[in-house]
Formats: C-alpha cells, structure tokens, sequence
C-alpha cells in the first residue's frame, strides 16, 4: 500500500487500455484499472503534473517502469472495495493447494454476479498446489452459462502471471516447451483453462493469501476441506504422468 502522505497525485500511463494521465490510483477510472494485467503496461506515479506529461511524450523510455511497479515507491495495490459485482460483471476469488505437495489436494472458489453468491470446490487423492490453482478458475469459468466479463482474483502469481504476460498461450504454440530444453507442466490443464479464456473475457488480478480477503479466506477454507476428505477420487492425468508417488492404498 501507498504511504500516508505519499506526494504522488499523476500517474503516466504510456502503454496500457487507456494510455493518459490520472489523478488516482484506485477505483474503475484510475490509473490501476489502465495497466493491471495489462501486457506490457509502461506507467510510473509523479508528484508533479509536467514530470508525468514529460514521462507520457517520452513513452517511459529510460524509466524503469515497464510491466510492474517499481522497486522503489512501489504503486499500491487496488483495493477490493473498489470492486463490485453487478451491471453484467462477474467476481470470482480462487484457491488450490496439496497437503505436502505432491499429496491430497482441494479447490474452491466463490463467484459473486451481484445477484446471487455461489461456491464450488473439489478435491483429489494425489495433484499438486499448481494444478488445484489452476482447477480453481477452471471450475469457476466453467461453471458460467454463456460469455461473461470476469474479474478473477487468484493467490497464485503462478496463474496469474502465465495468463496476463502470455506465457501459457506461448507454451501451447511452442507445443508445451518453456524453452528449447524444458517441458510445460500441466498442459492438459492449461488447454482447458485456455479454452474458456476464448469464450470469456477475464481479467485476472492477484491478491496477497492470507491478508485478510475474505473470500479468499473463504476459498483456501474450502480448499482445506476438500483435501481432508477421505476417499478423495484420482486426479487422472497427474497420476498417470507420475506412477511412482502413487501408493496403493491412498
């Protein structure tokens, strides 16, 4: 979060939804709502007015502000306040883990269209954090009956970082390579996640676990759950893939 008393009042945004000059930070018509998720988003907070036009001519060159906050000074994050369901807008917070990773893993979301507040969770004998992650949006995108505009928070940067900077959509075209050398994991779950991003129009955000949101409290709570439970089914393809930490019985 910002100090108090911080004496940056114009926020440059050279690259991003709408590139211009704001006077706020937060809410749907600041500078946050232009850049977050935003590939390649240039901006960077100004005490002063003609520092930040001087910024936005020079389209940030020589500035390190490209794709993230700063280091030093670092913008706040957006506060959930700021955003609300309704008006055809979808909310949905998610969660995934394993206990001891490989190990019995759950998943849960909460998905808020302004009407009606619903949750979903689920639960493996054997997967991993990544992959309960990724089930979380999966189920919650899944569970939408026809095209939607969604705000999603997730915990994971794993997630939220792969979608927002175009990394999955670069391991699919690469064929599930990261590199030359190295293997995309889980690309059965990434094609499937890629899928309903075609047919809904999401913006993912992340948000810090554990810092009192309460419905990402709500999730990791139903992710807790659900990986507690006995008699959990198989996560298919991750036991397929990895014969060797199956144990019978589990």
């Amino acid at each position: 979060m910002e100090k108090t008393g911080s004496k940056k009042k114009y926020y440059a945004v050279c690259r991003g939804r709408k590139p211009g000059i704001y006077t706020s930070w937060f809410g749907e018509d600041g500078a946050w709502a232009q850049v977050n998720g935003f590939p390649g988003a240039v901006y960077r907070g100004f005490a002063e007015k003609n520092e930040a036009e001087a910024f936005l001519r020079g389209k940030g060159r020589g500035k390190t502000a490209s794709g993230s906050p700063q280091k030093k000074n670092p913008l706040p994050e957006a506060p959930l306040s700021s955003v609300k369901p309704g008006n055809g807008r979808i909310i949905i917070h998610t969660d995934g883990g394993a206990l001891n990773n490989p190990g019995p893993g759950g998943y849960g979301a909460v998905i808020d269209d302004g009407e009606t507040r619903r949750e979903l969770s689920g639960g493996y004998r054997l997967t991993t954090n990544n992959r309960m992650e990724l089930m979380a949006v999966i189920k919650a995108l899944e569970a939408l009956e026809k095209s939607s505009d969604v705000i999603l928070f997730s915990d994971s940067k794993y997630v939220v970082d792969a979608v927002s900077k175009g990394w999955a959509r670069k391991w699919r075209k690469n064929d599930w390579m990261r590199n030359s050398k190295d293997k995309a994991l889980n690309p059965d779950l990434w094609e499937r996640l890629l899928g309903l991003l075609d047919r809904h129009r999401v913006e993912f955000r992340w948000v810090r676990g554990h810092s009192g949101n309460p419905d990402n409290e709500r999730c990791d709570e139903l992710v807790r759950m659900e990986s507690a439970k006995m008699g959990l089914p198989p996560d298919k393809i991750y036991e397929a893939n990895n014969d060797g930490l199956v144990k019978s019985p589990i």
